[in-house]
């Protein structure tokens, strides 16, 4: 069942099912923001931010990793990022930039053993709109 602040429940949906049991425990963020197409700069600054803070969230110090995007990559989506560690470039988070409706949503997905609570209401704490998505 949806989050009751969830705005938007077929995403929320869609982001719970990416959560689904795999290699790692994932939960995730949807990050709500007003920015359009034109709006890419603030937009991936918004991207990079909430990655420093979930790298915080995780243990890691922020200045340890590093943001893999997809146009480093051709196998990659171009609105799809990843936060790695700049020591062995494991896994910290993963983003994926989704417009819906003349805005974008930014998903997070990142390991369960971080601080989600702590995070949600950090990333709140510092103005972004934010719905929490729990794995299983």
């Amino acid at each position: 069942m949806p989050d009751a602040d969830a705005l938007d429940e077929d995403l929320y949906r869609r982001t719970k099912q990416l959560l689904e049991p795999g290699d790692i425990e994932l939960n995730g963020a949807i990050v709500h923001t007003e920015y359009d197409g034109s709006d890419e700069i603030e937009m991936m600054q918004a991207t990079i931010d909430v990655g420093e803070r979930i790298a915080a969230a995780a243990g890691h110090d922020p200045a340890d990793t590093f943001v893999y995007s997809g146009s480093d990559d051709p196998e990659f989506a171009s609105n799809q990022h990843q936060g790695l560690t700049l020591d062995d470039e494991s896994f910290v988070w993963e983003c994926q930039q989704l417009l819906r409706e003349g805005s974008f949503d930014l998903v997070f997905y990142y390991e369960a053993s971080a601080d989600h609570a702590g995070l949600l209401a950090d990333l709140e704490d510092r103005g972004y709109v934010v719905t929490g998505v729990e794995g299983e």
